[in-house]
């Protein structure tokens, strides 16, 4: 089949993206580490590449990593994490550049991963705003407060596409789409680093985990990955690469590994790919001890894992001190080279001259800075804005929200007074002391207008062995002295009393995140026994579901009388989620990752390639693909998010029939808000290539705006499509659009209807 080939000049674009410098200002920082390497001997140059963590303290005693005082001292020590604060991060930093032979300074790194002390909804939850100015945002506020707290390197984005909702990591990415991801993949990286990397409110991002963790067998944290290159090149690789064109200045390796080989000493991933094709010059490091682990995946002893890795193309080793203690051995043996040390080594320096730690160390240590630009008025500002935005309302039957801000509310559940789980999973930077709760919120914003009752009803799980695995880092689930049959009665003498019941459910923060897979993904039992219990008291009842992944809540979609996701919504979670239910705010999330019916459906995604047996519609016929028990519909599919008013979509044209790979084509739609309330709708653009070489998928996202549309209002939104839009990757792993007939689909979910088909010549 003839092809159309589509040759971009990569490298110029990749090298006008990254953040180092062009020009005279290359040719400076080359010179620069030129001279400084020829100084350093060969222990100083694997020194650099030693990342640590003190724990407690750069002088008050280890934690995790051993004697870190002298190994900086000693020039042992490339970057540290787990220090902050100006006053710490100078004191380590002066060790390094005052105490050590060279004073070459150190990084100073954290997982910054949704906000620092300022926290923002969980990254799932912001990818269902849709809203990349705001994403940017987020991040931008992230950085100016990490750095005023003396921390300028970040592990953060987070893109791992997910497809398995009991992966716990999934609360970290932006779902199940590559399209969506890219997007918001590049936001991330553009808000951390903006333009200028010197400056001091600015940090240098990491995009991880390269690549496929979010892919992982079974849905279990750590697992083995094992997919076609096919399915990594068009459906796992594209947010890694938009980090990659949009300047990302180092990449984390993952803990699973890519064809057999662990991430963290696949040559194939780290050089071939990342650097060879897609012109990656920063650094990478691995993920925590994901070096030593390769051990346990059976590559060999850490001498030998440590080799494996530094000649994959891994530069910096987090915590494991692999390099640091066995490199030299190697060098002699000659596992590796003096020139493998070298590049590694100058990788490591590079970022740090990008990041201008040569010029001024000391530069992000300033005293001065915490106060007035950590958690101010307008940081919380943009919080309680982020989070009212990320909420998506998934049913609200004869219009039950938003509430009058009148008469009496029961306000039940283990969520609503529950400050210990309103930030999310990972926010190690976060201070729970600082979250508004769900009842704090509605007190603020209905005050004295509104009655509100309120009643804990269940407790989050009544199992104190699950309590336990989720309370490692503190309480999370409280287990109530009181039986699970006082609580409900607690509740439902409130309900009885209430003119409309808004029972908060869900998940405890460490339900979700690191290490946190479950197999089953509904509400805990006693948590389900209150919503029926509430139910069956007749009194309207919205429920408000709390997680940080999808959920199986089809039982309390049906008991509902309206349904609100909210995520993890970070700082101001309470003061939001008042916005929204008394409609302040006119909830406009969408979904990024698709809600299953139950987990026998996993993995369901909205771009599914089809089968020669394709089922045609709703009704069970035998030799489809189908199941008995179960439609194959999703219980919420991607894209999908109601509002308060309604959305008309009509009069979709395309400017011309028929593309080339020299022009584009205009695909325009009205969107009319025939409802009663301003509000805002996420249009969506999705394409179907009818007939290719490969199986495709049914239908894939290309485009998407976020629009206002008064109410009553007609807006008119334009999407453009060029030939490279429609290229995709095939068995060769060359990249290029296939003439042919395209479908194109238009409206406010994954399911759109309304259509147009081109061709492409």
């Amino acid at each position: 089949m003839k092809k159309l080939i589509f040759i971009l000049p990569a490298l110029l674009l990749l090298m006008s993206c990254q953040p180092k410098e062009s020009g005279s200002g290359k040719n400076d920082m080359d010179a620069f580490v030129n001279d400084l390497m020829s100084k350093m001997t060969i222990q100083e140059k694997i020194g650099q590449l030693n990342l640590v963590t003190p724990g407690g303290g750069i002088l008050t005693g280890s934690v995790v990593s051993t004697d870190v005082e002298s190994k900086i001292k000693n020039g042992q020590v490339g970057g540290i994490f787990g220090v902050y604060g100006p006053e710490k991060t100078r004191q380590a930093q002066k060790l390094a550049v005052e105490e050590s032979r060279l004073g070459i300074p150190m990084l100073f790194g954290s997982d910054v991963i949704h906000g620092y002390k300022t926290t923002f909804p969980l990254p799932l939850g912001l990818a269902s705003s849709w809203d990349m100015k705001l994403i940017e945002k987020t991040a931008q506020i992230a950085a100016k407060e990490a750095t005023a707290d003396g921390i300028f390197w970040n592990f953060s984005p987070m893109v791992d596409i997910s497809r398995d909702p009991r992966w716990g990591r999934i609360s970290e990415g932006s779902g199940e789409d590559p399209y969506l991801g890219s997007q918001i993949a590049r936001a991330m990286v553009k808000g951390y680093q903006q333009d200028d990397l010197t400056r001091s409110n600015t940090m240098m991002s990491t995009v991880k985990h390269f690549a496929l963790y979010g892919a992982s067998e079974a849905g279990r944290d750590y697992n083995t990955v094992d997919m076609s290159r096919l399915r990594m090149f068009n459906d796992y690789f594209p947010p890694y690469k938009a980090a990659v064109d949009e300047g990302v200045g180092c990449v984390m390796s993952s803990f699973n590994d890519v064809d057999g080989v662990p991430a963290s000493g696949n040559k194939w991933l780290l050089t071939d790919v990342l650097r060879n094709q897609w012109g990656f010059d920063g650094f990478v490091v691995s993920d925590y001890t994901s070096v030593n682990e390769m051990i346990a995946h059976g590559m060999g002893d850490l001498q030998a894992v440590s080799a494996l890795a530094l000649k994959a193309g891994l530069d910096m080793d987090m915590v494991g001190e692999g390099f640091l203690t066995t490199l030299e051995k190697s060098l002699e043996e000659g596992k590796v080279s003096e020139a493998d040390i070298n590049l590694a080594c100058r990788r490591v320096l590079e970022a740090k001259y990008k990041l201008g730690l040569f010029d001024d160390p000391y530069r992000y240590f300033d005293d001065a800075r915490p106060a007035k630009d950590i958690l101010t008025a307008e940081n919380r500002k943009v919080a309680r804005e982020a989070a009212a935005r990320t909420m998506v309302l998934l049913k609200n039957e004869e219009q039950l929200l938003p509430l009058k801000k009148s008469g009496t509310i029961a306000l039940v559940g283990p969520l609503v007074d529950s400050r210990n789980n309103m930030l999310g999973t990972w926010a190690p930077t976060g201070e729970t002391r600082y979250a508004v709760t769900v009842k704090e919120g509605f007190e603020n914003v209905v005050g004295e207008s509104v009655n509100v009752l309120y009643a804990k009803g269940a407790n989050i799980s009544d199992d104190p062995e699950f309590a336990a695995k989720i309370n490692v880092f503190g309480p999370k689930i409280d287990i109530d002295e009181r039986s699970p049959e006082a609580m409900i009665s607690e509740a439902l003498a409130a309900a009885k009393k209430a003119d409309v019941v808004v029972a908060v459910v869900g998940e405890a923060t460490e339900m979700t995140g690191e290490s946190s897979s479950r197999t089953d993904i509904s509400l805990p039992e006693c948590q389900k026994k209150l919503v029926r219990a509430l139910a069956k008291t007749g009194k309207p009842l919205v429920v408000v579901n709390m997680s940080g992944r999808p959920m199986t809540i089809g039982e309390e979609n049906e008991l509902a009388g309206a349904l609100l996701q909210v995520w993890h919504a970070g700082v101001e979670t309470g003061n939001a989620l008042a916005d929204v239910i008394f409609g302040d705010y006119n909830p406009s999330g969408k979904l990024t990752a698709t809600f299953p019916r139950n987990v026998g459906q996993i993995p369901i995604y909205y771009a599914m390639r089809n089968t020669g047996r394709p089922q045609d519609g709703e009704q069970f016929t035998k030799f489809k693909s189908n199941y008995l028990d179960v439609s194959n519909t999703p219980l919420f599919p991607f894209g999908y998010g109601l509002s308060y008013t309604s959305f008309e979509y009509k009069e979709l044209v395309l400017d011309k029939s028929t593309l080339t790979n020299t022009d584009e084509i205009k695909v325009s739609v009205s969107v009319t808000n025939t409802g009663n309330f301003d509000g805002e709708e996420v249009v969506q653009l999705y394409v179907r290539d009818e007939v290719a070489s490969i199986t495709l998928p049914l239908r894939e996202l290309k485009g998407f705006q976020k629009i206002f549309i008064p109410k009553g209002d007609t807006k008119e939104v334009v999407f453009t499509l060029r030939a490279g839009d429609l290229a995709f990757y095939h068995s060769d792993l060359s990249f290029s659009a296939e003439p042919g007939e395209f479908t194109v689909f238009v409206g406010g979910d994954s399911n759109a209807s309304l259509s147009a088909k081109f061709s492409l010549e």
